[in-house]
């Protein structure tokens, strides 16, 4: 699995680092015409059917709560996870946010990992619009928090100290699913100590499908440990835009005010929302190829001179690169060829989605023998 070092550069789809490659000239097309685009699963666009239902959606004013769309979609994931109710918003960011916001207030504290995304790649949001403080921790190497950890960072009630309130999880994080019997351990822990607990599952449904089984009933049972979870549409799921909150009715409620406060009042959004479901209906099982393509990516590439490969996960895949590979020279060369990632330093990312075949996945395993041995051979 994936090191500490990949969780840091986990689910950063959208820095401007990630997409400095195309920016920079552009790509170039493969041998085949095409571009295969490996930056994140959130670059899909709707397919045909997608866009039909999302041309045929019934719609309404969904600030005044009466798009009937919106209204179904809520209701289906709400039923679907286990929770009382759901709110559609824009994004994972304001989900999260919105989730912060009312389970804490100023001088609340949330823990998190030092590499979650809401702490590290949600532009502070706690802390600069409420007032709410970050108890970041270290990671372990298979990305989740130390239960020791957790428990040593609650604060005691003394008025020298932030009060805290709620621990946050992620799962998948940087492309590895998190087990389930750390899940209930970390949360009933949580609970022993008095706080809520909300998970980030942007890429909930991967984890489910890496579970084995029945995807939703999988995705029911890891949702079901938390007070509140958070589920992307716009990533493995393939929708263009939206995340759903899930939680209590009353807990739901309050959010709703939290996300008008926050902009996110987005009128006839059932537009948006049949997307999601047509997304959520049809699109789950699938995550399965793109777990297949990640694999069959990373086996093709474990010998290769320049970098080292960690085994995927899900459906990314990391890899280290040896001394004397600079990763923004490679990450460039590969786009010329073109094959978009995401790079870090000494790291690039690859992620596989819906708009990626079997076939594109072995092309991407040729690009990047070829740009090494090019690179090699100076």
């Amino acid at each position: 699995m994936p090191t500490t070092d990949s969780a840091r550069a986990a689910d950063a789809a959208d820095t401007p680092d990630a997409s400095r490659a195309v920016n920079a000239g552009g790509a170039a097309q493969d041998g085949r015409g095409r571009v295969i685009d490996l930056r994140s699963d959130t670059v899909t666009r709707p397919g045909e059917a997608m866009r039909r239902a999302m041309a045929e959606a019934e719609v309404g004013d969904d600030v005044f709560g009466d798009d009937p769309t919106v209204n179904a979609l809520q209701e289906r994931i709400a039923g679907l996870l286990g929770f009382e109710a759901a709110l559609f918003v824009s994004s994972g960011t304001q989900s999260n946010l919105c989730a912060l916001l009312t389970h804490c207030g100023r001088g609340d504290e949330y823990i998190a990992g030092q590499m979650a995304h809401m702490y590290r790649w949600e532009g502070g949001g706690a802390a600069v619009l409420g007032g709410i403080q970050p108890q970041p921790l270290a990671h372990r190497a298979d990305g989740t928090l130390d239960p020791l950890d957790i428990a040593a960072a609650v604060k005691p009630d003394d008025a020298h100290f932030a009060r805290t309130r709620l621990l946050c999880l992620e799962n998948t994080i940087g492309g590895r699913a998190v087990s389930q019997d750390y899940l209930k351990t970390a949360t009933h822990l949580a609970r022993d100590h008095g706080l809520a607990t909300h998970l980030d599952g942007a890429r909930l449904f991967n984890a489910a499908v890496a579970e084995g089984g029945d995807p939703y009933e999988q995705a029911r049972r890891i949702a079901g440990h938390f007070d509140t979870v958070s589920v992307c549409f716009s990533k493995g799921l393939g929708a263009p835009v939206g995340s759903a909150l899930l939680g209590s009715r009353e807990f739901v409620a309050e959010a709703r005010r939290w996300r008008k406060v926050l902009g996110g009042g987005m009128r006839q959004a059932g537009v948006l929302a049949a997307a999601a479901r047509y997304a959520l209906d049809h699109q789950v099982t699938r995550l399965a190829d793109d777990h297949a393509h990640a694999e069959l990516f990373a086996e093709g590439l474990k010998d290769v001179r320049g970098l080292t490969m960690e085994p995927s996960g899900t459906n990314m895949v990391f890899a280290k690169s040896d001394p004397g590979v600079e990763t923004d020279d490679l990450r460039d060369r590969l786009a010329r060829r073109g094959l978009l990632c995401a790079g870090y330093p000494g790291q690039l990312r690859f992620v596989f989605h819906l708009d990626v075949t079997r076939a594109d996945a072995e092309a991407a395993v040729r690009i990047v023998r070829e740009t090494l041995t090019e690179m090699s051979t100076g």
